[in-house]
């Protein structure tokens, strides 16, 4: 190919573009995997050469992370936290150079790009602030009181591997890094093919703000060979992606006996109450299925609306979608991008075609707009869904709603749990209490309020994942930590060996054990 995107942001030049693939984890002997080039989603050319790496890269990289890790993970807490706030405060600062190589890579609304921003800078300042706390060690009761005192500790894992997708690319990829990076592990990341350039400057990033060249290895090139050679070479996995996938790397995983946590797809429900304000209700549902151009984990793509309210409420939402402007370009004029690629747009289409051949109606879009961009596709909403539609409970991952209606909340909820996915759900009622009563029958990992999606992921404090086919595992709050750790204990006897004391009959020494037992009882004690 000759052609290269006319859309490279003027910034990086040669020379910046030279000062990022320095940061592709490539060995001495290496780099004999060639290239790879991903096709810009604004006008379908190619974007720049990155290293393929190879199978040896990989495990050259995990050798070099794995060589500086105990030097890491003897620094303190509060040392390895201010290269985690410096990085913060550089993000901040230099944000605009990392939403355009978002928009570029990967095609979204340059505010879903900031969006990554403003997570990924949460999560930071909230782990740097508070992770110490999660990680500290804990006094529990010791098996004989007085006489033993024992504590649990937190160690680090070792080498952490994270496998990280292109719809998200800056999020995702360093979300997950860097409460392993403050937990005291070295890191191995696999960047997508799409969005290499957008870890690469995150990399760049993060050592200007200290972090040791050994600590965090990149490595770029084909999914499933190095991929693969990740999960081989690493003492923990972290993979975001779709569950065909997220089930053979814990496959893998559970081979060699190390952990992983996956965060994998989601055919999310939104509930409509009859008591719901419509017009809030169509605003938050037009948003999250349609924001990074429905390209995302928790977007939703079943909407379930009281029978007594549908016909009102998809007006709203129709109103809702006409208002969503589809362009793109580096800067805030639109509201959706186009799609990553060519795979994504054949996925949605077929999906919307095989819906409507098999008796659904297209309310709003339901066609690609080339005219637009090469991979642009127009918000999309369906009525009349029936089970033997693709759309109907696969993953479509696009602009794409299908609208169910429901007579009642119980049926709502059982239309909700269908299918075998459980990431994320929102209910949109006026009475708070009943909504949060009903969360609790909802099978998902996350259930929002009066919102559509971000609210719950926005809350870091709190664990974010999925129940069923949408993964194991938790990122966010304390879980979202300690996963990158093994737990220890660590027990101490002030008088030696506990049995039977020399010399004295066995039986005794069990007369005494059984009236500590009682005692204890009687007492309340564990």
């Amino acid at each position: 190919m000759t052609a290269v995107s006319a859309h490279r942001p003027a910034w990086l030049t040669d020379a910046r573009l030279a000062s990022l693939r320095r940061w592709v984890a490539v060995s001495a002997s290496g780099g004999s995997g060639g290239t790879t080039t991903a096709l810009a989603p604004f006008d379908a050319q190619p974007t720049v050469e990155v290293p393929a790496c190879t199978t040896e890269d990989v495990d050259a990289a995990a050798a070099r992370a794995r060589s500086a890790q105990q030097q890491w993970a003897d620094l303190s807490y509060g040392a390895r936290a201010q290269v985690v706030l410096r990085f913060h405060d550089l993000l901040v600062e230099r944000q605009d150079e990392v939403l355009d190589l978002i928009q570029w890579e990967m095609g979204k609304a340059r505010l879903h790009a900031w969006q990554e921003v403003l997570l990924l800078g949460t999560v930071a300042r909230h782990y740097a602030r508070h992770g110490q706390t999660y990680l500290e060690d804990r006094a529990v009761r010791p098996a004989v009181p007085v006489l033993t005192r024992a504590k649990e500790l937190r160690l680090p894992k070792g080498v952490v591997g994270i496998i990280s997708p292109w719809n998200y690319p800056l999020y995702l990829g360093v979300g997950d890094l860097i409460p392993a990076l403050l937990a005291g592990n070295t890191a191995v990341s696999k960047a997508d093919q799409q969005t290499p350039l957008t870890l690469l400057w995150a990399r760049a990033l993060l050592a200007e703000a200290g972090l040791p060249e050994q600590v965090w290895q990149v490595v770029t090139g084909d999914g499933p060979s190095i991929g693969t050679a990740v999960v081989d070479a690493v003492d923990y996995l972290c993979f975001t992606g779709s569950t065909a996938t997220g089930r053979l790397v814990a496959e893998r995983a559970a081979r060699r006996l190390i952990g992983a946590s996956l965060e994998l797809g989601g055919k999310n429900p939104l509930i409509v109450r009859a008591d719901a304000d419509l017009e809030l209700a169509a605003r938050g549902t037009a948003e999250a299925a349609f924001a990074n151009s429905g390209q995302m984990c928790i977007h939703i793509e079943r909407v379930i609306v009281h029978a007594e309210v549908y016909e009102a409420f998809t007006a709203a939402l129709l109103a809702a979608t006409s208002g969503q402007r589809l362009g793109q370009g580096l800067g805030y004029g639109y509201d959706i991008g186009p799609l990553a690629g060519q795979a994504q747009l054949d996925r949605v289409d077929a999906h919307v075609r095989d819906a409507v051949a098999k008796g659904a109606t297209v309310l709003a879009g339901g066609r690609p707009r080339p005219d637009i961009a090469p991979y642009a596709y127009a918000p999309t909403v369906l009525a009349d869904v029936t089970d033997d539609m693709d759309v109907c409970l696969g993953e479509t991952f696009g602009p794409v709603i299908a609208l169910h209606r429901a007579a009642d909340d119980t049926a709502a909820i059982a239309t909700a749990n269908r299918g075998r996915h459980g990431l994320s759900a929102s209910i949109f009622s006026s009475d708070t209490a009943e909504a949060e009563v009903m969360a609790r029958r909802i099978r998902a990992g996350a259930v929002n309020i009066n919102d559509g999606a971000g609210l719950a992921i926005g809350t870091v404090e709190a664990p974010m994942g999925g129940r069923g086919d949408s993964g194991l595992g938790r990122r966010h709050g304390a879980e979202g930590i300690r996963r990158f750790t093994d737990a220890q204990t660590v027990a101490v006897s002030r008088l030696g060996p506990l049995g039977p004391p020399p010399g004295r009959p066995t039986e005794s020494f069990v007369a005494l054990g059984n009236k500590q037992l009682r005692l204890l009882r009687r007492l309340g004690i564990r």
